[in-house]
């Protein structure tokens, strides 16, 4: 372990600018989804963010009850679970595409109760933050599965 964290200091010193900027907007990516999943699921409880964001806010909508409670649900999951794996730096990739999976499911939900939702506060610096590390070549030296 102690082994690990010197090969991984070393190869941290002489990391390019563009491996900070990924572990940076890797941190900053991470804590966003992984504190809006804790909340999510600890504070609010999964049940109740699927009842009081998406059953109760789309029960209008075409949307099948079932599918509300099954996407309500899970979301807060995917964000705590895929936001520690950013933040860990492994499993990176699915880690980002679960995320970008969130960021589309919620881009939808707007649209639908608003066509002309402002994305600007909300999704959009997410998702420029998930495109700028998904489009890079990997230079990030500090994640878990970085090759040493």
């Amino acid at each position: 372990m102690i082994a690990t964290l010197r090969r991984r200091l070393r190869a941290a010193a002489g990391m390019s600018d563009r491996g900070w900027a990924q572990v940076i907007a890797r941190g900053i990516l991470g804590l966003i989804f992984f504190m809006a999943g804790w909340y999510k699921c600890t504070e609010l409880g999964a049940l109740r963010h699927a009842e009081r964001f998406f059953v109760a806010a789309y029960a209008d909508t075409f949307l099948p009850a079932w599918s509300l409670w099954l996407t309500g649900t899970l979301v807060p999951w995917v964000e705590l679970v895929a936001g520690a794996l950013l933040l860990l730096g492994w499993r990176r990739r699915a880690a980002l595409l679960a995320l970008g999976g969130v960021l589309l499911l919620v881009t939808f939900g707007h649209l639908l109760a608003e066509p002309l939702y402002a994305f600007n506060a909300h999704v959009i610096p997410r998702a420029a933050l998930l495109l700028f590390l998904l489009s890079l070549p990997d230079e990030d030296r500090l994640a878990l599965e970085a090759r040493s």
